[in-house]
C-alpha cells in the first residue's frame, strides 16, 4: 500500500509543479483563476495523500528537483498538454485504484481521480475558447477581460 500511495503522490506532485509553471504562463484572468483553483485542490489532495502515507508508516516523497519550464509555450499548447496529462493520469491509475482493498484509501484515490477528470474538462473548455470555466457571471456583471500580473508581488 505504501508503494502505491507514494507513487501516486509523486505523480500528483509532478502535476502540481507543471500547473504552477503553467499558471505563470497563462495570464488570461479566467484561465489563470482556474489554474489557481486546480492548484489549490491539488495541494489539498497532496495533504490527504501525505496523511495516508504517514498513517501507513511511509515517508512522503520529496518535491521534484526541477521546476517545469513553460516559458516558451503558448496557452493553447499548455491547455492541451494538461488535458492530455490528466487523461493519461486517469487511464494509468483507474485500474490500480480499483484493486485497492483499503476502503478509505480507495475512496480518497477515487475522489482525486474524479477531481482530475474535472480538471481535464476545464482544460478542454479552455481549448474551446470558453472563459466561464469556474461558473458564469450574472448578466449585469459585464464581460470578462484582462490579464493577471506576471509576478505575484510588485514593490
Amino acid at each position: 500500500m505504501i508503494a502505491l500511495l507514494t507513487e501516486f503522490y509523486a505523480e500528483k506532485l509532478a502535476e502540481v509543479s507543471a500547473h504552477l509553471a503553467h499558471a505563470r504562463l497563462v495570464r488570461q484572468y479566467d484561465a489563470n483563476n482556474t489554474y489557481q483553483y486546480i492548484i489549490n485542490r491539488e495541494e489539498v489532495q497532496l495533504s490527504w495523500l501525505a496523511k495516508a502515507i504517514d498513517d501507513e508508516g511511509g515517508a512522503v516523497p520529496e518535491s521534484p528537483s526541477a521546476m517545469v519550464d513553460a516559458k516558451h509555450a503558448d496557452a493553447r499548447a499548455v491547455f492541451d498538454q494538461d488535458r492530455r496529462n490528466a487523461e493519461a493520469f486517469i487511464e494509468r491509475w483507474r485500474p490500480r485504484v480499483e484493486e485497492v482493498e483499503h476502503a478509505r484509501h480507495k475512496a480518497m484515490l477515487r475522489v482525486i481521480l474524479g477531481e482530475t477528470r474535472e480538471q481535464q474538462r476545464f482544460f478542454e473548455q479552455a481549448l474551446a475558447g470558453r472563459t466561464d470555466l469556474l461558473g458564469r457571471r450574472g448578466h449585469d456583471a459585464g464581460p470578462s477581460y484582462g490579464d493577471v500580473l506576471p509576478a505575484r508581488w510588485i514593490e
